[in-house]
């Protein structure tokens, strides 16, 4: 019992309770905005995402007592699960068919998606493997460049082939930019890497996205290209209804549960992908800004918890982390307030989704251990 207080305190005094606190009043007030839809969601609901808050926790906890630099030397390893996982949806995937997405597996009602779980170690992967090359000086070169790149192909060609989660994959490719720009990769590769992707866009737009991807993509920004003018409406109204109920919300908001549209059940998926519709309407400009505000100071504190680590992988894996909840805030927030495509990403910490809320304890364990973890145990300075 007595061992058992001490390792309490010690993890106490040494873990990030700063962003155990953020996160946890995050998902406080996710709960709170995804009880309040009583039109759309069933109390089950409202159970799962508190019992995935309790696994978070818990992982939040084991992750912070893991040393990521055993975790990273076993990348090839990680690559082998990540393909094998997603792979997994094959076979069982499930999802909604009119929106060409088979991105859950169910195991007793209950839904995992495979892809939000591999962010973790796709971050952990890439951050070996930038920080491996850096360490050698060979980073700037094409073969290393070439194999991360290759990681990424694959798991991008999964996740777009097996579920058609075409949201999902593009925050994997704002993941590996941005860890590739810290990393050290000189502008020329990026450059490089936009003159192909600007010379395969057309073969990949008219091959490999459908009609409806298409329209999702250029509905918010450029309605006349629209191939079919009548899916704009079809498309664009959820996001309409968003906007409308944050419009009505005012500076502060109708009141708790007071919502017209939010307890009239007017927007469709309004606990998961557009939840910050009912912060906008029933606590107000205010309310939106809370939840900005707390995002933005989890956002800051990885990247700061990365700057201190002195260390190269330590600064590559929040950082990643750091670049996959700024993707997710701005895509979802924007997509609620119709300036970007609607393509399903949850608000990290405050949509509705155990695999999202669960990935996002978990990521914020993993940079908790990264300050933890004493400068003598480093695995290279930078």
């Amino acid at each position: 019992m007595r061992n058992f207080l001490r390792a309490i305190l010690r993890f106490f005094q040494e873990a990030d309770i700063f962003l155990l606190a953020f996160s946890l009043i995050s998902t406080v007030y996710g709960i709170l905005l995804i009880f309040s839809a009583r039109k759309s969601v069933s109390t089950n609901e409202v159970y799962v995402q508190i019992g995935a808050l309790v696994i978070g926790l818990v992982l939040f906890v084991l992750f912070s007592y893991v040393d990521i630099d055993i975790i990273a030397d076993k990348s090839g390893f990680l690559i082998a699960i990540s393909v094998l996982f997603i792979s997994t949806l094959f076979f069982w995937g499930e999802g909604m068919a009119e929106y060409g997405n088979k991105a859950w597996l169910r195991f007793f009602g209950i839904g995992i998606q495979p892809a939000e779980v591999v962010k973790i170690t796709f971050v952990i992967i890439i951050a070996k493997m930038i920080s491996n090359y850096r360490e050698r000086k060979t980073l700037n070169s094409f073969v290393p460049l070439l194999q991360i790149m290759l990681v990424f192909i694959v798991l991008f060609g999964l996740i777009l082939f097996v579920s058609s989660d075409l949201g999902t994959a593009l925050i994997y490719l704002f993941m590996l930019v941005v860890m590739l720009f810290v990393g050290g990769v000189k502008l020329r590769w990026f450059a490089l890497g936009g003159a192909i992707i600007a010379a395969m866009s057309p073969i990949f737009w008219f091959n490999y996205l459908s009609e409806r991807h298409r329209a999702r993509i250029l509905a918010p920004i450029f309605p006349e290209l629209l191939d079919n003018p009548d899916l704009y409406d079809e498309i664009m109204w959820q996001a309409q209804q968003s906007l409308q109920a944050i419009s009505l919300g005012g500076p502060f908001g109708k009141g708790y549960g007071n919502g017209r549209m939010t307890q009239r059940g007017l927007i469709p998926f309004q606990h998961t992908d557009f939840v910050f519709s009912i912060a906008g309407e029933e606590f107000g400009f205010v309310g939106c800004l809370i939840i900005i505000a707390l995002l933005l100071v989890i956002i800051i504190r990885c990247i700061y918890i990365g700057i201190k680590s002195n260390n190269t992988l330590g600064l590559l894996v929040c950082t990643g982390i750091a670049a996959m909840l700024i993707s997710q805030t701005i895509e979802n927030i924007g997509m609620c307030l119709t300036l970007l495509p609607v393509i399903g990403i949850t608000l990290p910490f405050f949509s509705y989704g155990g695999s999202s809320l669960v990935t996002c304890f978990a990521a914020m364990g993993i940079v908790s251990g990264i300050k933890m973890r004493p400068k003598s145990a480093r695995f290279r300075n930078i």
